[in-house]
């Protein structure tokens, strides 16, 4: 591991009487970093998306950019995974904004060197660096969060954080538009949300930092006099790779449903996403005005959305997140059906449509997330968030990107929704498996 990564020293205790107050702003302070610096990394990584329709204009297929953006995917389920790994032992506090400021660097070189764009293969490589740079962005917050906030506080902090998925995602159009009127190059798409990304990192820098004790603070348990049922000294301390898969991560079934499910939570997601701006364009004839907002607001949704799942999946189905997902993914499938079937002529239906997909996506995407931390100790939260995130990925991902756009060409954009459609009923079938496995789970612990 690169010495620059190595987690932070534990400092001597400080005094009783500062535990608190310390706890109390640093906890705020890091909070705000690592939110806005992991909306950052989603100024950079579905950017490319906005320019395809122009990329399309210049003589290249919806397939070939499908596989294109699909580097982003692949290299980053193996990054999220590897490299939370690596997470685990590092200090957040650099590791997140290296790769931000790695990943802006690849777009800004593909928004001003033309050579960048002139073939597939090129765009593939570099995207594909992009997405490896964008891997190290989820594993240390969640390894973050973990540290800093309890088990019991962990649901509502996790469900407010997952919305800087939405806070990042609905600004590149904006910056888009923005870039379009000063300089009227759609090349903007891609390097203003570089620039934007970097000055963030930049400040997320500032505000982390790694472990309480690395600030002389007992750990968050002892704080808030909040153990887990098997906790010990044990989770205090780091624990090797081996360790970290063998035990923890690949003999845990219930990680294995929700990494499978994962993969068609990401289709259908990515799915609209990926594909809006060139399909509201291509079938709806929307303008880019029009459809840059469609995909900021479809985005700018998933922030209630998400901040309701988190509050349904704690207090109605008292901490069943597969049941909580069952029902948002339903929902999700259908809107995604009447978004399909609308006849064109009718932008307000469409419209409608992306909101309602948006505020119900995040939702189970959230859930996944939290799950992950909350099936593994805090030393290998990282890794079991990297395990979901690379089936999520490089399953999902991938074929929302590369097999919907190939099949979009052969088949057109019905062939391109059935695929999406059938990711979401399969994402409800391995989220109602994992709601009875989970509830099983849970009889033979009290059992025990």
């Amino acid at each position: 591991m690169l010495s620059i990564f190595k987690p932070a020293a534990h400092q001597p205790y400080v005094t009783a009487d500062r535990v608190d107050p310390l706890y109390r702003r640093l906890r705020w302070q890091i909070f705000i970093g690592i939110f806005f610096g992991y909306a950052a990394y989603y100024l950079v990584r579905k950017n490319f998306a906005l320019a395809m329709p122009y990329l399309v204009e210049q003589g290249f297929s919806r397939g070939d950019l499908g596989f294109a953006l699909s580097g982003i995917s692949i290299a980053y389920g193996f990054s999220k995974f590897i490299m939370g790994s690596v997470s685990d032992r590092s200090n957040p506090r650099v590791f997140l904004p290296a790769g931000l400021i790695m990943a802006a660097a690849v777009m800004l070189f593909m928004g001003f060197v033309p050579w960048a764009t002139s073939s597939i293969a090129v765009m593939f490589v570099l995207l594909f660096l992009c997405g490896w740079f964008q891997g190290m962005g989820w594993p240390p917050c969640g390894r973050t969060m973990v540290h800093w906030w309890s088990q019991k506080e962990r649901g509502g902090v996790v469900s407010v954080w997952n919305c800087a998925h939405n806070v990042g995602g609905g600004i590149p159009p904006l910056l888009f538009l923005l870039g379009m009127a000063w300089f009227n190059d759609w090349k903007a798409a891609l390097y203003m949300p570089a620039f934007a990304a970097i000055l963030i990192a930049l400040i997320a820098f500032v505000l982390m930092r790694d472990t309480p004790q690395s600030c002389g603070l007992p750990p968050i348990e002892q704080y808030k006099n909040d153990y887990p049922v098997d906790y010990d000294e044990k989770h205090e301390k780091e624990f090797t790779t081996r360790q970290i898969f063998m035990q923890y991560v690949l003999p845990n079934k219930l990680l294995w449903y929700i990494a499978l499910a994962n993969v068609f939570v990401y289709l259908l997601r990515y799915g609209i996403l990926d594909w809006s701006p060139t399909y509201l364009k291509e079938v709806k004839h929307f303008t880019l005005d029009t459809s840059s907002w469609a995909y900021f607001f479809y985005e700018y949704a998933g922030i209630p959305g998400t901040l309701l799942c988190g509050w349904m999946s704690d207090k109605v189905f008292r901490g069943n997140r597969g049941a909580t997902g069952v029902l948002f993914m339903t929902l999700v499938t259908v809107a995604t059906v009447i978004y399909w079937l609308n006849p064109v002529g009718n932008p307000g239906v469409d419209m409608a449509c992306m909101i309602i997909i948006g505020f119900f996506i995040y939702g189970p995407v959230m859930l996944i997330g939290l799950h992950a931390l909350e099936l593994a100790p805090k030393k290998a939260a990282g890794t079991a968030a990297g395990f979901t995130g690379l089936f999520g990925y490089l399953g999902g991902s991938v074929a929302a990107s590369a097999i919907v756009g190939y099949t979009v060409d052969y088949f057109g954009w019905n062939g391109g929704f059935m695929v999406m459609i059938a990711g979401g009923v399969l994402a409800v079938v391995l989220l109602f498996a994992t709601m009875l496995n989970e509830n099983k789970h849970k009889r033979e612990i009290n059992q025990d």
